[in-house]
């Protein structure tokens, strides 16, 4: 999801874990967060059936490769001891099981919900409601891989916990010995992708806003001329969009992320006003898309749905962070109603607007209702603030990697500023380049998604637990591996295929 990542970057402060001097030495650097838990599991320690998409496995086998780590209370029991990291981590301010749920399907519902009527319009009301489900479950199922991975890789190492990038590290550290020496680069590999992935959100707010602004204007203003494209209205924002992200607290966004929320469940409302007056029958609507736009649905869903980047600061604040991902914990519990929605709003939007709907339903509101106005006003200053927000996940990614060499610099702070200014103009002129909506949706989520959202967790599931399964006969490693291989394969098809495609569609939109 666009706002997967940043809704909930408040809560990366949080987390102290607690530690021993060698335990602290032996820690990975944080690649970037304030959040030294961005990731972990809910892997079944005491042999009970698996949770998070991974079967039951021998505790013995655990240990084997647990390099004979202390208990807490460093007591002998007369088996190989075990690091739990769940013992090592101080939680200021622990969420409930209850909060947390509702922050996860608070923070799902951003921009990308309303890009799924077209992506309906892609696939067809058929492939579109099933593509949805299958999707949502496979994100779900990636998403309980890379906690469970990052849970043992912890115990591995003894640290209280790992980010993603050095969690995509450590995996290829601690697997086979062919992989140990690219760990570096798996670690550059998935920042970059990270980075990419906010600075593409960040793009298409931009041109969700701009179009969403061009739309109010061309029903009050001169509706010719050069100032009324889109790419003008994006040059009307740049100025605000820039002095917002020179916000430098993160605390003093806060309460303009509470007023975005407002007003985007208020907008969500009557969004769903407008689709439910006089629905057309069904038979006036495709079942099944054609071969060349079906990629383009993909690509859409995944960047609407795929939420790797949010959920797992969520289940670090966690008082009883074992309820995160059980089979009826937060993570499946909010998945659920959050992929049902897609899926509806998905539907009945192209239901009612069909083939003449755009990348965003806030576009296929009539144009001459002050209330869809009205809509399309409240959703752009949403955005607005959420493009601060993702803008900020971005740069913090970056400056850990700089700060260090700026630490004695007299002109540190306009460095930061300079930093701050350029990933503004970074999107601004992508957004420029590409002011196609509904493709740079596409193109986003096909590109990065199938990336960090789908290949990489499988790919850290298989370096992490192949040693165990070794261990549980050549039957359930040979399913291991195929489960893992299938995931790859599916990203990659999704990648190559979605990626062309939206590419094709760009290029072909520019002439």
């Amino acid at each position: 999801m666009t706002d997967s990542m940043t809704r909930n970057y408040n809560g990366f402060n949080n987390c102290t874990p607690k530690t021993d001097q060698k335990t602290q030495n032996q820690m990975t650097p944080t690649d970037g967060y304030d959040n030294k838990a961005m990731l972990r599991s809910e892997l079944d320690l005491q042999g009970k059936p698996g949770v998070n998409g991974v079967t039951s496995i021998n505790m013995d086998n655990l240990s084997k490769v647990t390099h004979n780590t202390t208990t807490p209370n460093g007591q002998q029991n007369g088996k190989p001891n075990f690091y739990d990291p769940y013992q090592h981590r101080d939680v200021k301010h622990p969420t409930s099981y209850f909060d947390t749920l509702i922050h996860l399907l608070k923070a799902s519902l951003g921009t990308g919900i309303l890009a799924m009527p077209s992506a309906f319009r892609n696939a067809g009301y058929i492939v579109g409601t099933l593509g949805t489900i299958i999707i949502g479950i496979l994100c779900t199922y990636t998403i309980h891989l890379l906690v469970t991975s990052s849970y043992v890789l912890c115990v591995k190492r003894k640290v209280p916990s790992l980010t993603y990038p050095a969690c995509a590290a450590a995996a290829f550290e601690e697997g086979p010995k062919m992989t140990r020496k690219f760990a570096p680069y798996a670690r550059m590999i998935t920042k970059l992708f990270l980075v990419l992935y906010q600075i593409g959100s960040s793009c298409i707010y931009i041109v969700f806003i701009a179009k969403n602004l061009k739309s109010i204007g061309d029903n009050y203003l001169e509706t010719t001329g050069p100032y009324t494209d889109d790419r003008m209205y994006m040059v009307y924002i740049i100025i605000p969009l820039i002095l917002i992200c020179w916000i430098r607290n993160l605390k003093l966004l806060s309460p303009f992320s509470s007023v975005a929320n407002c007003l985007s469940m208020l907008s969500f409302g009557l969004i769903f006003y407008f689709i439910f007056r006089d629905l057309p029958s069904l038979s006036s609507r495709a079942p099944v898309g054609t071969i060349k736009s079906i990629p383009l649905f993909f690509g859409t869903v995944l960047f609407a749905m795929e939420a790797i980047g949010m959920v797992l600061p969520l289940e670090n604040e966690m008082k009883n962070p074992k309820k995160f991902g059980s089979v009826f914990g937060v993570l499946n519990g909010a998945m659920l109603p959050i992929t049902l929605l897609y899926t509806f709003v998905g539907f009945f939007g192209y239901l009612k607007y069909g083939e003449a709907t755009t990348g965003s339903i806030t576009l296929d509101l009539p144009a001459g209702e002050l209330l869809a106005q009205v809509v399309k006003l409240l959703l752009s200053i949403s955005i607005y603030i959420c493009y601060a927000l993702s803008n900020y996940v971005a740069f913090d990614i970056m400056w850990k990697s700089l700060e260090t060499k700026m630490e004695k610099n007299e002109n540190k702070i306009w460095w930061e500023y300079a930093l701050r200014t350029s990933i503004v103009m970074v999107t601004f002129f992508l957004a420029v380049a590409i002011p196609n909506l509904e493709h740079l949706i596409s193109l986003i989520g096909a590109f990065c998604l199938s990336t960090v959202g789908i290949a990489l967790p499988a790919i850290i599931n298989f370096l992490t637990f192949v040693d165990i399964y070794r261990e549980e006969g050549y039957l359930r490693l040979g399913l291991f591996v195929l489960r893992n291989l299938l995931i790859v394969a599916i990203a990659v098809f999704a990648f190559v295929i979605g990626v062309s495609t939206s590419i094709t569609d760009i290029i072909n939109h520019m002439k």
